[in-house]
This record gives structure tokens, sequence and C-alpha cells, in this order.
């Protein structure tokens, strides 16, 4: 972080002239999450609001439609970007005369003595006492339209529960007819076909590459993509890859191919839904680069403590996949999801699930991999992929989807506030965080071959099984 920084000249003549007294400060000295401030640009047929929120709070789109009888949605990111750019900023700052717009204030924020709200600038934000923010916010409309975080819980304490929680969201928020079943009631695809004759060789104990090359030739389309990835740069292998048989016996391995295969299948089950987040990685890159992050991991942990690695790089492909599932069965509610994390930068997506569907990504995706009986390290892993201090049975491949997942948001990549990485969370693992440090670096020097990747199974996604 650069040491000093000053604010555009314009910006700063604009809070002068309406006698806010501020001090620029490193991010990192700001105060609690109740006293920094979020900010948000919306806007609809009328025009732009601008809403200011406590970072441990959920801005509710719902009940800001309701209190302005408008329906706002987020400001499209293109927009932004060129008010942004006339003043030379990067992010949004919590300033109402920047965007010439109304403003709307969390009530509780005009009670703290001081607060901290961004300043537009990455790495800085803007200290104010109670006075100067009650003479930013004096034109603003004060009122509660905002949810603390604190107050959205997981009901479901174990996996048994994710059932009866996901059929309570469907009967609340769908139009779907209620079966006896859950899974006759959203009509989930079953797993297909070439993932089932996968799955049967795995649990075999003397299965053969042969036997394992006969499967995915079968499928032709899987067996190219197959041959592809093993091609990829990004594995360097010598000379060229001619059939499944070299791509397992001289590049990926054997686990890596039979688990990449079944991750290669049931990517092509759902489509990934055109209405997605802005500002966050698209779905692939999210798998692969998060799979990739997870292989180099597993190859540091010490060999009496190793996670499989196939099964590992297999958590990481799938470790989203309730995303999908999310859109199949809550269309409607999908878009609002969205918005919701348009609006909503700094709080995680299974968060925002759970505050507008009562149930999370996490939990149906977890769900699904046991209704299609995958392997229980993979529906650990969906499950408590965002728990830093998970410790249950399979918590080694919770903790890398996590450890993985939390590197790569300090990276800009996924969507969401950074993660915390305790040091319980390394000692689990079983490596150091400056060798997790090096293990992103390299998947990350790689970069452009891993695009490559992406596309690759992205295309592939859309072939039928």
């Amino acid at each position: 972080m650069i040491a000093h920084a000053t604010l555009p000249d314009l910006l700063e003549k604009q809070l002068q002239r309406q006698a806010i007294a501020y001090q620029l400060r490193p991010l990192h000295e700001a105060g609690a999450a109740g006293q920094c401030i979020e900010a948000c640009l919306l806007s609809d047929s009328q025009g732009a609001l601008l809403t200011l929120i406590p970072s441990d709070h959920l801005l509710d789109l719902r009940r800001l439609s309701e209190l302005s009888d408008r329906p706002l949605q987020p400001v499209r990111d293109k927009q932004l970007q060129q008010i942004l750019t006339q003043y030379q900023l990067t992010y949004l700052p919590g300033l109402p005369m920047l965007v010439d717009a109304p403003c709307m204030i969390e009530q509780s924020l005009l009670n703290q003595p001081r607060v901290w709200l961004p300043a537009g600038l990455s790495g800085w934000c803007l200290e104010l006492d109670n006075q100067a923010l009650r003479a930013l916010a004096a034109s603003a409309t004060a009122a509660s339209f905002a949810v603390p975080l604190n107050s959205i819980h997981c009901s479901a304490e174990d996996p048994e529960q994710d059932s009866e929680d996901i059929n309570t969201a469907v009967k609340n928020f769908t139009a779907l007819r209620m079966r006896q079943r859950l899974e006759e009631t959203i009509e989930v695809p079953p797993l297909p076909s070439t993932a089932q004759r996968i799955m049967a060789l795995r649990v075999k104990p003397d299965i053969t590459v042969q036997q394992l090359t006969d499967v995915v030739e079968t499928d032709p389309s899987l067996a190219a993509q197959v041959v592809s990835w093993a091609s990829s740069s990004y594995y360097a292998a010598p000379g060229r890859i001619r059939s499944v048989e070299d791509a397992i016996v001289r590049v990926l391995g054997f686990d890596l191919v039979l688990n990449l295969s079944i991750g290669l299948a049931l990517g092509k089950t759902f489509s990934v839904p055109k209405d997605a987040p802005e500002r966050t990685t698209p779905y692939w890159e999210q798998a692969i680069y998060t799979a990739a992050v997870i292989e180099g991991l597993a190859r540091l942990v010490p060999r009496d403590r190793r996670p499989e690695l196939g099964l590992s790089y297999l958590a990481g492909l799938l470790h989203n996949f309730g995303y999908l599932l999310l859109a199949y069965i809550f269309p409607p509610h999908f878009q609002l999801i969205c918005r919701h994390m348009e609006a909503n930068p700094h709080v995680p997506a299974w968060l925002v699930d759970q505050h507008l569907l009562a149930v999370n990504r996490d939990q149906i995706g977890s769900w699904l991999m046991r209704y299609w009986d995958m392997p229980l390290e993979i529906c650990t892993a969906i499950r408590h992929q965002h728990d830093p201090h998970y410790d249950g049975e399979h918590h080694e491949y919770a903790n890398l989807v996590y450890l993985s997942l939390a590197l790569l948001r300090e990276r800009d990549l996924g969507s969401g506030p950074l993660m915390e990485m305790p040091q319980g969370l390394f000692d689990r693992i079983g490596i150091t965080p400056e060798q997790a440090q090096r293990a992103v670096d390299k998947v990350l020097d790689a970069r452009d071959a891993l695009r490559k990747l992406v596309n690759e199974f992205r295309l592939g996604s859309e072939r039928k099984v």
C-alpha cells in the first residue's frame, strides 16, 4: 500500500464546500464493522439513489423498495465506471454529493461517535466524527432497510436436515407441486450415465488403466476433453498426447483422470445461468482455478496425512455446484440473489442465499452430491467450505476448499469479502501460510494456460453426455 494518498481536487473541494471535516486513513486503521460504511448506488426509471449501511449489515432490496416505493436495482458496472472515471476514483465513495442523487442512510449509523466510509481510493477510507457524518447526511433519509449479518442463521446443524430445509424453501419460494419426496418435487436429473460407470469403477480395488480408458472413450466428447486437458500447456507434457491412455499414463495420472472425468460429466448436467452477479468470477473460471490451487496445496501436505489428490481436485471443481442447482430450482429468486450480491459485495454469497431463501448453495450442493451417491468427502467439502474452523470428519477436504477460495479472493478472484485464514486452518491441513502463498502464485503464473482449460471446460459443459 502506498504511504500517502490525496483525494482528487474536485472531491476535496466538494467536502470543503459543505464544511465536512475528515481524515484520510489507511483502510486497516478503520474501526469495527458496525462503524464502517458500505455505499451502494441504485437506480430505476426515476433516477439514482445512494445507500449507506454498516459493513456488518446486508442491504435488503425488498425492504428498500417498500420504503422508497421504487423498484431499485444496483447500477450496472459500466455506468458506475463512467461516473468514477470522471472523478479519477477506483471505487464508489460514500459521498452523496458525488453522484448528485438522493441518499438513504441506515439509522444506526447516525448514533455512532465515529465512522469510516469508502474514500473511492483502493486501500483508503475517510474517517468522520458524528458531527461530520450528520453534515454529510443532512439531506439524507434515515431509515431501517438493512439486516444485521449476525441475525442470519443457517438452522441445519447436520446434513440430514438439508433435505427438510430445501423442501421448505421450495414450498415457500416456488410454484412447484409438492410431492412426497423432495427429489421428485424438483425433478433433479439423475447422475449422468458416464459418471455412474466411472463411479462404479472407483470402488473396485483392482481397477486398471485400460478399464478407465474404455469407460471414458465410450463418450467421445469426454475423451476429447481429457486428451485436450492433458495436452494443455499448463501440464507441459513432452510430445503429443494421442489418446486417453496417454493422458493417464504420461501426464495426469490415474486418480486425477478418474475424478476429472466425473467432474466433466457432472458439468454437463445443468446449464450455467445467463444472469450472473457483476464483478464476480465466472462459474467455470472459479471452478478450474479453485481445483488447480487445491491440487497444488494438497501436494504440499505431508504424505502421512495427505488427502486423496483426485478427490481434492474434484472437490474444487464441484465446490460451487449448488449455484447451478440454485438457479435451476429458484429461477425468479435467483435473479434477486444476483442483485443482492451486487448490492452487497461485502457479504458472502451463501449468506445472501440464507437471508433470501432460508437455505444456501452449500447445503443444496451437498444434498445433491449425497442424492447422487457421490463420495462423502465431496459432500463434506461442499457443505463446510465456508467454515475455516471445521474439524469434523473429512475436514481436510473442506479445509482445502476454504483455503483455496480465501487465497484466490486475496487476488481478486471469486466474490464476496476477504476471508480470514486462521493459523488453526493451516495446522489442520499441515502446511504453512508461506507454502500456501507460493502454491497460489504458481497457479496464477500459469493463468494463460488455465484460461484455455476454462474455455475447454465451458464448451464441454455445453455438450450432452
